[in-house]
Order: C-alpha cells, then sequence, then structure tokens
C-alpha cells in the first residue's frame, strides 16, 4: 500500500491492536483517532498496558478491515513510541476528537467501560472527568501496508 491508501485505510477505522513489549508480547484493542499527523489512543489508567508503557514505550500498532469471506483485506501496522499526551490544550482537543468519533460512529455507551468510564455516564464525561490518559504515536520507524484488492 502507499501513504495515500493506509492513511485512508487509517481515517476510515477506529479500532486497532497495539501491541506493547514485555516478557511475552502483549496485545491490547484501542479505539483511535487519526489527525493526519499522529495516532492518538485513550488507555485506561489501570492495566497491565500501563506497566508495560512505563517499561517501555516502544509498541506496534495493527489497523486492519476485511470483509467477511476474508476476498478482501488491508492492514497496516505501524512501529513506533507512545508518548502520554500532557498539554492541556492538546488533551482537551484529542478529547473532544474521540468524543466526535464515537458519536459520529454512533457506538453504543457501554465503549465507555473500554475507557474507564461507566456506560451510564454521557460521552462528554470524556471532556470532564479525566479517567483515561490521551496517547499518541510517536517517532513512527517503520510502516507496512498489506492489501490483496
Amino acid at each position: 500500500m502507499n501513504k495515500e491508501e493506509y492513511d485512508n485505510l487509517i481515517q476510515e477505522e477506529y479500532i486497532c491492536r497495539i501491541a506493547f513489549l514485555g516478557e511475552y508480547p502483549y496485545i491490547a484493542p484501542f479505539l483511535y483517532v487519526f489527525d493526519e499527523e499522529f495516532l492518538y489512543f485513550l488507555s485506561t489508567k489501570y492495566g497491565k498496558k500501563i506497566e508495560l508503557f512505563q517499561e517501555n514505550p516502544d509498541v506496534a500498532v495493527e489497523i486492519e478491515k476485511y470483509n467477511d469471506d476474508l476476498t478482501e483485506y488491508k492492514f497496516v501496522t505501524l512501529q513506533g513510541s507512545l508518548q502520554e499526551v500532557k498539554d492541556l490544550d492538546e488533551n482537551h482537543k484529542i478529547r473532544e476528537l474521540f468524543v466526535n468519533m464515537i458519536q459520529e460512529k454512533n457506538l453504543s455507551t457501554k465503549i465507555l467501560a473500554a475507557l474507564g468510564h461507566s456506560p451510564q455516564e454521557t460521552f462528554q464525561s470524556i471532556l470532564t472527568e479525566e479517567k483515561s490518559f490521551v496517547w499518541k504515536l510517536v517517532r513512527v520507524a517503520n510502516i507496512i501496508g498489506i492489501k490483496n484488492i
């Protein structure tokens, strides 16, 4: 895949898997947003991924799209490092992108549980209650895109 093709795939999708380094590789699903420069992720403030991120922020991110019978598929893997977004303005801007994406994709409020919130909360709680970290993928060293169509 060329850059335009994998950028389009990244823009279209919103779920990825992140592989963390540890004694064994650890893979976890994440929602993400893409601002045409960086991939951003919301991470709960607990779990194995936090320990692994603190030990080594180098990761592989995989995004895929395929039809049910796999006659058509494409995926992209990006290898880089996660960095916590600590700047308050950038952090808030990214949280707004997440709220907009969740609403545009018409996702269930049950997705809030994966972000450290209660499904009984509103999506706006992502903006007002920091129950998650905002991470961005930086220092991308390698991008591999494969498709069969």
